[in-house]
């Protein structure tokens, strides 16, 4: 396979981790597509093995980032509700600050949620960080995944095909 190529899907990779952390691109999947596209190019066994393999660790990854915050969340009280309208006035601030209002929009949302509920300050402030450290697991969840999947890919290129 030309060396291009081979750059262009690790440059694709890499973007697609950065869209973990940044939010702005749906990265795990960029991650997976490229290393498809590397798989359908090689033209062998071996891509497609990689392509299982690391389609594998990202979809454990997208199920744990999920559930464990998920179980985490409902132990600390934390209704789903809040949860959504965080991540919609999330969705609005990133449309009316952009770049940054996603971060602003999300705890502002879940803030706001718990207040209602709970009547007072210190319950919601207490639930709105509990929901912004298991937005932080959720995170690192799926850019651990995605980072062992780049891993495999990357060792593939270096050491087999």
């Amino acid at each position: 396979m030309e060396t291009g190529v081979t750059l262009l899907v690790g440059v694709a990779i890499f973007v697609g981790i950065v869209g973990i952390v940044v939010p702005i691109l749906p990265g795990a999947l960029l991650s997976l597509a490229a290393i498809l596209v590397w798989a359908i190019l090689t033209h062998s066994a071996t891509g497609w093995i990689v392509f299982a393999i690391t389609g594998a660790l990202i979809g454990a990854s997208q199920v744990v980032k999920y559930v464990v915050p998920e179980r985490r969340l409902r132990e600390a009280g934390v209704p789903r509700r809040s949860m959504l309208v965080g991540v919609l006035l999330g969705i609005v601030g990133f449309f009316v600050i952009p770049v940054v209002g996603m971060f602003v929009g999300f705890p502002i949302g879940v803030y706001l949620s718990e207040v209602q509920r709970q009547r007072t300050h210190a319950g919601a402030w207490t639930s709105t960080k509990h929901a912004l450290r298991q937005t932080g697991v959720s995170i690192l969840i799926e850019l651990i995944g995605t980072s062992l999947a780049a891993a495999v890919w990357l060792a593939a290129v270096l050491f087999v095909v």
